[in-house]
C-alpha cells in the first residue's frame, strides 16, 4: 500500500499544511483499518476509498481543533515549506525529510495557494481540495463530510470564490530571475534595489512561532520590507542566501554556519514580488535542517 499511503499523505498535507500532522492523520487511518476485524476488511470493496474517507474525516477534525490552537500561536502561522525532492539528495532521508520526498510538488502546494486554503472553513477546505485538486466526486466527498453531494458542491463553490480567479501564470525562469534580484539586493544591503523589485503594496509575513525572532505582524509596503530585510542582514553576519525550490517554486533559504534559519517563498506578478512568506520556526524546518546538516 505504499502508493496508497503516498496519495493519502499528499491529500492530508494539502488539507493540514503540516507534514507532521499529515503523517499522524494517515497513521491513524491505517490504525483504524487494521483494527477492523478481518471479515469486515474483506467486505470493503475499495480499501483505498475507505482510507481516503477516514483520512478526510480525521483531517476535518484536526482542522477544527487547529483553529483554536492557532489563536494561541505566537505571531502568524504559515504552512510548513517543502524542499524539492532532488535537493534532499541521496542518503538525506529520515523523519520529515522522508515525508517531504513523497510530496507531489505542483500548483496545489504553492505557498500562495496553501495560505488561501487557510482562509476557508474546514468543510470548505475538505470539499475544495478533494474535488478541485484530487478530482473526487461529490458523492464520495459527502461520505467524508456527512453532508449531501449538493451541499458539498456548494461548499466547494464557496471555497472557489475565496481562491478567486487564477492570476496570469509567471514562468519559472521569470519568477526565478525576480527572486535572484531580491537575493542580490539583499546581499548588498541595497534598500533602493530591494524597493525596485518589490511591489509598492507588497506584504511580508514571517512565522517564528515564538521560538525565534520574527515580526509578529505582517510587514506592509516595499520600503518597510526593504528596511526590515536590511536590518535582519545587519544583525546576522555570516548569513548565506541560497536559491532553492520551495513548495515547487523559486525561493530563498538562509543558512548560518550550515544551519537553515529561514525558508522564504515568493509570489511574483509583473516582475515584482507581491508577497513574501518567511518560515523561521525551527519545528517547521525539519526536512531543510536534515538537508543542511548533511550538506
Amino acid at each position: 500500500m505504499s502508493g496508497e499511503r503516498r496519495r493519502l499523505l499528499n491529500i492530508a498535507y494539502r488539507l493540514l499544511g503540516s507534514l507532521a500532522e499529515a503523517e499522524d492523520a494517515v497513521q491513524e487511518a491505517y490504525a483504524r483499518w487494521y483494527a477492523l476485524p478481518a471479515h469486515r476488511r474483506a467486505e470493503i470493496l475499495s480499501p483505498g476509498a475507505w482510507l481516503t474517507t477516514v483520512t478526510g474525516r480525521i483531517c476535518l477534525d484536526l482542522l477544527g481543533s487547529a483553529r483554536a490552537r492557532r489563536e494561541r500561536y505566537v505571531g502568524a502561522w504559515l504552512p510548513e515549506p517543502l524542499p524539492d525532492r532532488a535537493e534532499l539528495g541521496p542518503g538525506r532521508g529520515g523523519g520529515l525529510a522522508d515525508l517531504a520526498e513523497q510530496m507531489v510538488l505542483d500548483e496545489s502546494v504553492a505557498m500562495a495557494f496553501l495560505v488561501v486554503l487557510e482562509s476557508m472553513t474546514p468543510a470548505e477546505r475538505v470539499a475544495f481540495v478533494l474535488h478541485d485538486v484530487f478530482r473526487y466526486p461529490f458523492a464520495e466527498i459527502a461520505d467524508v463530510l456527512g453532508r449531501t453531494p449538493a451541499a458539498c458542491k456548494q461548499l466547494a463553490s464557496s471555497a472557489r470564490r475565496r481562491v478567486g480567479p487564477a492570476p496570469a501564470p509567471v514562468t519559472a525562469p521569470g519568477q526565478a530571475e525576480t527572486v535572484r534580484r531580491v537575493k542580490t539586493a539583499w546581499e548588498k544591503r541595497d534598500i533602493a534595489a530591494l524597493v525596485a523589485v518589490l511591489d509598492p503594496a507588497a506584504v511580508m509575513t514571517a512565522d517564528g512561532g515564538g521560538m525565534v525572532g520574527a515580526a509578529l505582524h505582517p510587514v506592509e509596503g516595499a520600503a518597510r520590507i526593504a528596511q526590515y530585510m536590511v536590518a535582519i542582514a545587519d544583525r546576522a553576519p555570516g548569513l548565506e542566501l541560497v536559491e532553492l525550490l520551495v513548495n515547487g517554486g523559486p525561493g530563498l533559504v538562509a543558512r548560518r554556519d550550515g544551519v537553515v534559519m529561514t525558508v522564504a517563498s515568493f509570489d511574483v506578478a509583473d516582475g515584482r514580488v507581491v508577497r513574501i512568506w518567511a518560515v523561521r520556526n525551527p519545528e517547521k524546518l525539519g526536512p531543510w535542517l536534515t538537508d543542511a546538516a548533511e550538506a
